[in-house]
Parts: C-alpha cells; sequence; structure tokens
C-alpha cells in the first residue's frame, strides 16, 4: 500500500526538499492583535516581524485542532487516487498539544500513524526527509513508524538567538534579562532535549557580533558530538533580509571543515519565528 509522509509546518523543510517530496504540511494558528492567521497562508514572517517592530504586536500560536487534523488527512486520502496509509511527524510533544490532538484525529480517520518529533525545526524536517526515503524505497507505514520512533533522539536542535526583545515581550524573559544581553551582547544558545519531548534550556551564553558567535557555535557543536551524521545538514534561520543572512558564512565554515557532505539552508516558519524571534539562526543535523 502506498505511504504518504506529512507533517507539522514547523518541520522547516528546506525549499529543495519540499519539491522534492511535495510533503503535504499542516499549518499552525497565529493570533495576532486578535485575528486568527494560518502560518505560511494567510499571514508571513515578514509580516510578523514588520508588525512587530511597528506597533510592538506580538503573535501567538495555536497548535493544529482534531478537526484540523481530520481534514486534512482525509484530504490527502482523497488526493491519493488509491489507498494509502499517512505517517505524520508532529513538533515535539512538549510544546504544543498538537501531537495529542493528531493521535486522536488518526484514531477518527484510520490508516494514519502519528510520530512525536520530540524536537522542533529543521531537526524534525531531517526527519521527515527520512522518512521519505524510507516511503520511497518500499517501507510500510508501521515499519517508518517504528524506525523513526527508535532513532528520534538522533535528531540535534539547537539555535543562537540574537536579541531577547522578542522574549521579554511574550513574557519568555524578563526586562533586566532583555537588557543585560542586548547592552553585553549575549546571544544564547538554546538546546532541545530530545528525551523530553522538544523541552528546551539554555545550555550555554556567547558574547560578541552574531558572526563571531556562529563560528563558535558550530564549532562548539562538532567538538560535542564527534558521532556527528556527516551525510547532511540544515542551516535554519529567522533572519529575512539577504544582505544580512549569516548562513553563506556558515555554510563556508563547515565546508571548510569538511562536516558534511550536503548542507540545505531553511527559513523558519511563523510559528517557529514568533517563539525566537528575527535574526535566530540553528544548525540541525543528526547523530550516529
Amino acid at each position: 500500500m502506498r505511504v504518504i509522509i506529512s507533517a507539522d509546518r514547523t518541520s522547516d523543510l528546506p525549499d529543495e526538499v519540499q519539491q522534492e517530496y511535495n510533503v503535504p504540511l499542516v499549518p499552525y494558528h497565529i493570533i495576532l492583535e486578535g485575528k486568527d492567521y494560518l502560518d505560511g497562508v494567510t499571514i508571513s514572517l515578514e509580516e510578523i516581524f514588520a508588525r512587530f517592530k511597528g506597533t510592538g504586536a506580538y503573535p501567538l500560536t495555536a497548535a493544529v485542532n482534531v478537526d484540523e487534523y481530520v481534514s486534512f488527512f482525509n484530504l490527502i486520502k482523497e488526493s491519493c487516487g488509491e489507498p494509502c496509509e499517512i505517517v505524520h511527524i508532529t513538533l515535539g510533544s512538549s510544546l504544543t498539544s498538537s501531537y495529542q490532538n493528531c493521535v486522536l484525529a488518526a484514531e477518527k480517520v484510520g490508516g494514519v500513524y502519528p510520530v512525536d518529533s520530540c524536537t522542533l525545526c529543521s531537526a524534525t524536517g531531517l526527519m521527515v526527509i527520512d522518512a521519505c526515503r524510507m516511503a520511497k524505497q518500499g517501507k510500510s507505514a508501521l515499519e517508518i513508524k517504528a524506525w523513526l520512533h527508535a532513532n528520534r533522539n538522533n535528531y540535534r536542535a539547537s539555535f543562537i538567538i540574537d536579541s531577547c526583545d522578542f522574549l521579554k515581550a511574550g513574557g519568555r524573559c524578563s526586562s533586566i534579562a532583555a537588557l543585560a544581553t542586548s547592552k553585553l551582547r549575549i546571544k544564547p544558545c538554546v538546546v532541545v532535549s530530545n528525551s523530553a519531548q522538544g523541552a528546551m534550556k539554555v545550555q550555554r551564553t556567547y558574547r560578541g557580533k552574531m558572526e563571531r558567535v556562529l563560528k563558535h557555535y558550530m564549532r562548539d557543536l562538532l567538538k560535542q558530538y564527534p558521532n556527528i551524521d556527516p551525510s547532511e545538514c540544515v542551516l535554519a534561520t529567522t533572519q529575512l533580509n539577504p544582505l544580512e543572512d549569516e548562513r553563506p558564512a556558515m555554510k563556508a565554515y563547515l565546508e571548510k571543515e569538511g562536516a558534511f557532505e550536503k548542507i540545505y539552508m531553511a527559513t523558519a516558519s511563523c510559528t517557529i519565528g514568533s517563539h525566537c524571534g528575527p535574526g535566530t539562526y540553528a544548525l540541525m543535523f543528526r547523530t550516529l
């Protein structure tokens, strides 16, 4: 039976991956100034950041609900043109109720296999890539789900936050902490814990210009994980100004180090960007 791989839009797939596999993506809700938008459908990250800068309007996010998942899965099955099963990969369950909602929807629809990625952003995207490759090889939905569950702790996600202003506006850090990080040019490094279903913590801090910070960040990751899978990684960002994008320099550094055979680029979804703010950078990869 044909297997379709689908995912939450928060998986932040690189464009070339989405072009190759055409993964169905379900959007989260963005609540901005009292209006409900759909991530990447009726609002963009550019608009969110512009409105925050212009009026101070701060976005809230909301999970995909059960009925939305049911409609999403039914549409996939109707569009398939043949009997099919779906493996759906969600944002880490400690970060959202979407996984629980997906499980309830799967019970209603049938033939749907939810997977809690236990991570976020393009680390989830790497899991989606692996699932798509397995589906292409003819693996069954149960085989794919079992493999993802067995290996999901190998998807590594961390990111560098440029400014805590966005976090302060959302009540995620104090005004004093935001002021201190700004004045001292401190850049927090936030790490996702796979064993805690995607819970996050500040692992370390860096200080200085972003270009220098990112080099130290990547150097530290390469030292911390000697068992990195060298096949591929993703450089993700919420930096929307191409003239200020540090990813080309990050890519050049990783190529010089010979760390990865393939380096993808990705831009964060509205949901991810709404939580970390502009100018955030991430290196996502697998370990063996």
